[in-house]
């Protein structure tokens, strides 16, 4: 995912605001405030990436196999219950 994307730019805009308005009012200086922007677009890289990593649904082919498993499991856990219950 490339940090020059319009959705980092914008969370990265969003999260430097404060930043500006600290340089603004005089309790950055200008060299603090220049070494703290490039910080703001890591942290909106970083956002973005969770994000899209949380809301991007399963693949069919994963969701499948992961489905198999647990009935994979539930079936030998089954099995497993059932003899040890026999006499």
């Amino acid at each position: 995912m490339s940090p020059l994307r319009w959705d980092v730019l914008l969370v990265g805009f969003v999260l430097a605001l404060p930043v500006l308005a600290l340089g603004l009012r005089g309790d950055f200086t200008a060299e603090e405030v220049t070494l703290r922007l490039p910080w703001c677009l890591a942290a909106g890289w970083a956002v973005v990436a969770m994000l899209r990593f949380a809301t991007t649904p399963r693949t069919p082919a994963r969701a499948a196999a992961t489905r198999a498993h647990r009935d994979d499991v539930a079936h030998e856990s089954a099995t497993d219950d059932a003899e040890s219950s026999a006499p």
